[in-house]
């Protein structure tokens, strides 16, 4: 790779379990807080780079004990969301904020055109385009394939408190996120909340999921719950049984049918 990255820092995907055996393909596009070298810390305190705004607390550690249990690929992302969220396109501002929540982050004020590209053309497109081949791997294989992205949020966002426990999150298709949603104590869990498709976070799956007729869901954990080891063992146990439920309601449909090499 050229431009952002050292040739030892490696590529943006890393892929667990590749030959897993479950139909659940896991991504955890915020899996990290690392910056490239090159970009030094973007301005910010160590204790900035350990906060919410950089990675999604926990939700590597319960995406790769859900990966083990369930047997389940899981493609991870290596770079901070603030030096490219790949989860927003290359035209959204969010895709290198200048502010997240209340913070600034200085190296991302005033970017050059040539310095967005790089990012784009170091850790998104690569990052998008592993997910591609990957998916279009297991579709030339006839594997039935369900795509479940894992995320946390911050209890309290812009001084408001949140007061559940998850969010199941959807915007094409709500078959997924409806399923897992019943169960779990309603109260305790939302359908698109903390953020929703208004708010662009669907762009993963709207980009690779949805073209393919994959069924789909972005799950949202408060970031409190799943903060240790014993927090994640949890909450990937806790999903284990619906997400088995639901694969085998799912089993018989041809969710392959509309994959294709982009």
């Amino acid at each position: 790779m050229s431009g952002l990255l050292q040739a030892n820092e490696g590529h943006p995907a890393e892929i667990v379990n590749a030959k897993g055996t479950s139909p659940y393909v896991l991504v955890c596009e915020h899996a990290s807080n690392r910056i490239p070298a090159n970009l030094g810390t973007l301005g910010l305190k160590p204790e900035d780079l350990e906060r919410h705004i950089a990675w999604d607390i926990g939700a590597e550690g319960t995406a790769r004990i859900l990966s083990r249990l369930i047997d389940a690929p899981l493609i991870l992302q290596r770079y901070s969301r603030l030096v490219y969220d790949c989860n927003r396109p290359p035209e959204e501002p969010s895709a290198m904020p200048e502010v997240s929540e209340v913070f600034e982050i200085p190296g991302n004020r005033n970017l050059l055109p040539s310095a967005r590209l790089a990012r784009t053309q170091s850790i998104y497109r690569p990052f998008h385009h592993a997910i591609e081949e990957f998916l279009d791997q297991r579709a030339a294989e006839k594997r039935h394939t369900i795509i479940i992205t894992i995320h946390s949020f911050t209890p309290v966002y812009k001084g408001k408190a949140r007061d559940f426990d998850a969010g199941f999150l959807f915007d094409r298709d709500n078959w997924l996120a409806n399923f897992l949603f019943k169960a779990f104590p309603p109260e305790r869990v939302r359908l698109n909340e903390p953020y929703g498709p208004k708010d662009g976070v669907m762009h993963l799956l709207n980009l690779h999921a949805a073209p393919r007729g994959l069924k789909h869901v972005m799950i949202e954990i408060r970031n409190d719950l799943i903060a240790n080891h014993a927090g994640q063992n949890t909450w990937a146990n806790r999903l284990t049984v619906p997400m088995a439920q639901a694969a085998t309601i799912l089993g018989g449909k041809d969710d392959n049918r509309h994959a294709h090499a982009r």
